[in-house]
C-alpha cells in the first residue's frame, strides 16, 4: 500500500484574510475555493509548484478552535516550508512584512530562519544543502 499526505488544517479567523496573506506573503497558490454552504468553503493553498501536499484553511466555528488560531503547536515551529533559492524568498517575504524571529543562520542541514505567519503560527523557511 503506498500513502501520502493530502492536505493539513490550519485553523483561521476569516478565509480571505488567510488567502490574501498567504498568496501575497508567501507567494502561494489558490488552488480551490468551493463554497460548501453559506458559512464554510473548502479552500486549499500551496506554494507554487509544489507537488506534494497542501494546506486546507479551515475558518474557526466556535470558541474552542478559535483559542487555536496562531498556537497550534504550543508556541514550537509548526510547519517546514522548503525553498530552492533561500535569499529570493526571503527578499520577498521581507518586502512583504513577514516578521521574522531571527536573523538566517547556516545550519548543517541548509540555510534557515524562523517566522511567524499573520496569526503567529511558528514556520521554518529551509534551503537544504544539496
Amino acid at each position: 500500500m503506498r500513502q501520502q499526505f493530502h492536505a493539513m488544517a490550519l485553523v483561521v479567523r476569516d478565509y480571505d484574510e488567510a488567502i490574501d496573506w498567504y498568496t501575497k506573503a508567501l507567494g502561494f497558490e489558490l488552488l480551490e475555493d468551493t463554497p460548501m454552504d453559506a458559512a464554510k468553503r473548502w479552500v486549499r493553498i500551496a506554494p507554487r509548484g509544489s507537488q506534494g501536499a497542501c494546506m486546507l484553511l479551515a475558518r474557526a466555528v466556535n470558541g474552542e478552535q478559535a483559542s487555536r488560531i496562531g498556537n497550534q503547536a504550543g508556541g514550537r515551529v509548526f510547519l517546514f516550508l522548503h525553498t530552492d533559492d533561500f535569499a529570493r524568498d526571503h527578499a520577498h517575504m521581507k518586502a512583504q512584512g513577514v516578521h521574522f524571529c531571527e536573523e538566517p543562520r547556516h545550519e548543517d542541514y541548509g540555510t534557515v530562519v524562523v517566522f511567524e505567519d499573520l496569526y503567529g503560527n511558528r514556520w521554518d523557511l529551509i534551503e537544504p544543502k544539496a
